[in-house]
Order: C-alpha cells, then sequence, then structure tokens
C-alpha cells in the first residue's frame, strides 16, 4: 500500500510517494511559477499549476505497483485562492497568492465594516489583506460579473476538482478566508451578506481528509485512487513531526518563522484575542490550532548578512563566525521588526533596533545578536500561548532552513528552556497531507495512529537548554528585551 502527497507552496510545487511508515520513495519537485504583471500584480496561472501537477503525479504514480496507491492528500499555502465557473470547471481568475498586496484597500474595507473583535471570536482572526475574503472583494470591485455562478477555491481544493471533478474543501483551509464560523464550522452568512455576497460562492465543507472522490478515469490514471484536501500546509507538516499535543509546539524556521500549537475546541474569548495569536480548526477533529509568527527570522539573518561590508558572508562563514563567540549572550538585543510585529504586539509600523553595542562588538556578536532577538521574539509568542492554553509548552519541534545553524538552535532551546527536537524528516507537509488522506480512507484510526506508525532510519536530533547560560538569558529577557520594548515601540510611531 502507497500514498500519495501533493504540496503546493510559495516557491516550490512537489509531489511525494511514500509508504505506510512514512518512508519517502519517489520525489518529483518544481518551482512554483509567479508572474507579475505590469502594475505588480502577482499571480499563478490556475492551467500552468494543473499541467505541473499532473505531470508530477504521472512520474510517481509510474513508480507504484497498479493498484497499490490508496490515497492522494493535497495541502496548499492558506491565503492563496481562484474563482471558478461552478459548471464549466474554468478558472474566471488568476490564482491570488497570500502575499500579494492588492488587497491593501479591501483590508481597510474589512476593518471598518465589523467589530474586529466579535469576528475574531468567529473566525479566529484579526482583518487582513491575505485572507480570501479580501481577495473575492477585489475581483468584484474589478468586474462583478466574476462572481456569477463562481465558486472559490483554495489551490489544494482546485487541484483537487481537476483530479476527481468534484467540489469540496475542508477546515483548516476554510477558516483561513475570514469568511468562516470556526466556531460553527460553517460560512459566516452574515458576514458574507454585508458585502452582497451568499454561502453558495464557496464549496462544502468537510473533515480534512475525508476523499473529495476518485480520480477521473480520463486522466489516464489507475482506477479507485481516493482524493482529498489535506489542509493548511503549516499544520500537515506539525501532523508528520508529531507536534499535535498542547505541550508539543511546531517551530518552522526560515525566513520567516512560525509556532503553531494544538488546543482543544472551545469558543474564543477577550483572552484569546488579547493574546494576539490567530487560531483556526485543525487537521484533527475536536482539536484547533493557535498560530504566532515572526516575518524577519532567518530575514534578520540574511538581512545582516548583506549588510557587513564587501561580498556576503557564506554560510558557512557565519557559522564559523558563531563558534568564535561562546556560549555567554552578546548582551545586544535586537529588535527584529523589519516588516513590523506581529503577536502578541501585533504592530505593521514596528521598527528594528539593536541596543547595546560596545566598541568590541564584531561581526560574530551582531550576528549572534539577530539570532538571539528572533528567540527573544518567539519566546514571547510562547509565553502568550501558554497563559490561553493553561498549560505549559515544554517542547519545539523545528523544522526549516534555520535548524541547520547549530548555535542559533542551541540559543532558541536556552531562551525558551524547552527541548528543542529536529526531526529526519525532509518532506514534512508531503507526508503529512499523505497521512491526512489515510486517516481519511480509513487506512488509519485517527491521526495518532498515523503518526505512531511511522518509522524513520536517522534519529531526531535533540538540543536541550544550557543550564549555565539559562538565568543569564532569562534575566536578559525579561529586564532588558520586554522592558525597552515600549520605548522602542514608541520611538517607531514617530514616524508617519
Amino acid at each position: 500500500m502507497k500514498l500519495i502527497g501533493i504540496d503546493l507552496g510559495t516557491t516550490h510545487c512537489k509531489v511525494g510517494l511514500f509508504d505506510e511508515k512514512g518512508n519517502m520513495i519517489l520525489l518529483e519537485k518544481q518551482t512554483t511559477i509567479t508572474h507579475q504583471s505590469r502594475e505588480g500584480l502577482l499571480s499563478y496561472a490556475p492551467e500552468e499549476l494543473w499541467g505541473q501537477v499532473y505531470g508530477m503525479l504521472k512520474q510517481v504514480i509510474k513508480a507504484a505497483a497498479p493498484g497499490e496507491i490508496a490515497a492522494i492528500g493535497i495541502a496548499s499555502m492558506a491565503e492563496a485562492g481562484l474563482l471558478v465557473d461552478k459548471k464549466s470547471g474554468q478558472a474566471k481568475t488568476e490564482i491570488v497568492p497570500w502575499y500579494d498586496r492588492r488587497t491593501m484597500p479591501q483590508y481597510d474595507r474589512l476593518r471598518k465594516e465589523g467589530d474586529e473583535y466579535t469576528l475574531f471570536t468567529r473566525t479566529g482572526l484579526y482583518p487582513s489583506y491575505k485572507y480570501g475574503l479580501a481577495k473575492i472583494l477585489w475581483f468584484m470591485e474589478q468586474n462583478p460579473s466574476l462572481l456569477a455562478n463562481a465558486i472559490w477555491l483554495s489551490p489544494a481544493d482546485y487541484i483537487a476538482f481537476r483530479l476527481t471533478g468534484k467540489y469540496g474543501t475542508e477546515h483548516s483551509l476554510a477558516a483561513r478566508t475570514y469568511a468562516y464560523r470556526i466556531d460553527q464550522k460553517q460560512w459566516d452568512r452574515e458576514w458574507l451578506a454585508a458585502f452582497g455576497l451568499k454561502e453558495a460562492l464557496f464549496p462544502v465543507v468537510g473533515e480534512s481528509g475525508t476523499p473529495i472522490g476518485e480520480v477521473q478515469m480520463e486522466l489516464g490514471f489507475p482506477a479507485g485512487i481516493k482524493v482529498a484536501v489535506a489542509g493548511h500546509d503549516h499544520l500537515c507538516a506539525a501532523l508528520a513531526v508529531g507536534a499535535i499535543r498542547p505541550e508539543v509546539v511546531f517551530d518552522s524556521i526560515g525566513t520567516a518563522e512560525s509556532l503553531i500549537g494544538t488546543l482543544e475546541e472551545r469558543q474564543l474569548g477577550v483572552e484569546e484575542y488579547h493574546s494576539q495569536l490567530s487560531f483556526g480548526c485543525h487537521l484533527i477533529p475536536g482539536k484547533m490550532v493557535w498560530i504566532g509568527g515572526l516575518s524577519a527570522a532567518g530575514g534578520s539573518l540574511e538581512w545582516l548578512r548583506k549588510q557587513l561590508g564587501g561580498e556576503a558572508l557564506s554560510y558557512q562563514e557565519i557559522e564559523d563566525l558563531l563558534k568564535q563567540t561562546g556560549a555567554e549572550p552578546t548582551g545586544i538585543i535586537y529588535y527584529p521588526y523589519l516588516s513590523g510585529s506581529g503577536a502578541p504586539e501585533r504592530d505593521p509600523r514596528a521598527r528594528g533596533a539593536l541596543i547595546g553595542l560596545r566598541a568590541e562588538h564584531g561581526k560574530a556578536e551582531l550576528l549572534k545578536a539577530v539570532l538571539e532577538g528572533t528567540a527573544y521574539e518567539m519566546e514571547s509568542i510562547r509565553r502568550a500561548a501558554q497563559k490561553v492554553i493553561k498549560q505549559e509548552i515544554r517542547q519545539l519541534v523545528a523544522v526549516g532552513g534555520g535548524t541547520r545553524n547549530q548555535v542559533w538552535m542551541q540559543i532558541k532551546a536556552t531562551v525558551s528552556d524547552c527541548l528543542l527536537t529536529i526531526p529526519p524528516v525532509q518532506e514534512g507537509t508531503l507526508l503529512g497531507a499523505a497521512l491526512v488522506a489515510a486517516v481519511g480512507s480509513g487506512i488509519f484510526a485517527n491521526a495518532e495512529e498515523a503518526v505512531a506508525n511511522l518509522c524513520f532510519e536517522q534519529e531526531s536530533r535533540v538540543v536541550g537548554p544550557c543550564p549555565a547560560m539559562k538565568e543569564k538569558y532569562r534575566v536578559l529577557y525579561e529586564q532588558g528585551y520586554l522592558e525597552l520594548q515600549k520605548p522602542v515601540r514608541r520611538y517607531a510611531h514617530l514616524f508617519p
């Protein structure tokens, strides 16, 4: 028995073939082709994306014996989407990426139209230009006729439709539209009506991994392969590495960094709202997720790498410099707000800062200070989440390019006073999508069983806090980073 995962990501599209133990048999990977208009609008071409996925899927299916593939699970970036004609199945628009900023005027409209707190208790979100509803409003304002007989689909929903001929989505992707009531598991009819929109614009929502249908025979693939929308890409990756309990949090470290945790389903209220975390539907029934992030984690290191004079430092040179600094904190406070700040103090006007510099500080100390500052900021998110879930977070499961930096991982473990586990999973989103589809198809009873069944050849790398440095970092974080944060934020607001 084999499983297929599809990952429709911001930079790459991937298709992977796995056995039920989680071992990857074959990986196909292509760059996600991004188009830019003269006006600077960014998009993906639906037919082009489908062509890429179809070609990769053909190669992956060839690698399995006839009748061996049980299910296909599809994960995608969460807030991207397009309008499709319900009857013909033809794309009516391009796919708008989550990060395209054409929808800033619609974001202002969302903020003015509804009560932020009330909508948060229903959607788990704060208004943003990223969400699907803002994109729909943009299309409606450009050409109202686009909405006639239309359906809004995420990239995962769209590829599932092209494979099966049927429309459908699941809760975690629906929850990133700002049009879905996570408290009632249904589209928010009242909120949609404020914009003249109806529930019929959106697909039916089912549990993550529930088969939407089977692969259409005319595609030339073997009959009987079930296809499911697995969900939000980050959540699929978290499931693949076993970060599905409240005390174990998923830490995705790249240019940006996100912490994603699990909690029991609940009605959101004042405490959750003031945490500034966003909330949504989990892939596991009865569970919710909380999400907090930093837009410039690895991005801060990349920024400094290019500013230190001459040719940009190589990553090996950075590693060598960092190793010269020893275990002691630098004493420099860095605020990683190069693009504003998120939870627990959302502020798009926030500015980065380096405080505490001395003449003896050089490249190595500046580089380490940047890593310390990102660790302090993520510690603020971890503490905010602990208050909300009423449970101590004791383990971070880290994935992404940042995990290769050993000094950074040690700093993170010490600042958070947590075990930091780096699993041997190279394609977590793909594997998670495949596992979610396997659960939905009845191959496993639940996600916990699917994860427990995984068996990897390599062991996870575990980094523990440095006992001699824990207290020093705690004092610097609580009496330095937190205390100086307010004047740094006030300073940023002197600028328009």
